[in-house]
């Protein structure tokens, strides 16, 4: 583990013990390739059918200052006084980083808990992206 991704890791935990003093909690933090560190939540929604991934927001944001992102991760805890577990990103959000290339790394879940990155393609290496020859 490098010292961006322990940076990108923290960035996300400070979120979530500001954001989310107790109880349950959950965040995303992504780097660009300036640097920048970018980080979101979840929206409270009172229909599920109407929420987004943790990520969304730094993706748009992202998106927002025309950068590529490089890294995304996302943690939660149940409570606060448990451990912070990494989430794999979601199909829909490994889709959603396809946009920036299959080189983009992605903090993936272990049976270990250890923070552990895997690009894109390593993610995806059947993405449908191979039939039209435009891979990632």
């Amino acid at each position: 583990m490098n010292s961006e991704e322990i940076e990108l890791y923290q960035a996300a935990v400070d979120l979530i013990n500001t954001r989310y003093p107790s109880g349950w909690g959950g965040a995303a933090a992504v780097r660009t390739e300036t640097g920048k560190v970018l980080t979101s939540i979840a929206p409270d929604t009172m229909n599920d059918a109407l929420s987004l991934c943790m990520e969304v927001g730094a993706y748009l944001e992202a998106h927002k200052l025309n950068e590529k992102v490089t890294h995304s991760l996302c943690i939660y805890r149940a409570d606060e006084n448990s451990e912070f577990l990494v989430l794999s990103p979601c199909g829909i959000c490994q889709e959603r980083l396809v946009h920036w290339g299959g080189d983009v790394k992605a903090a993936i879940s272990t049976n270990s808990n250890e923070l552990v990155f895997k690009t894109i393609r390593e993610l995806m290496p059947h993405h449908w992206s191979l039939v039209n020859g435009n891979v990632m």
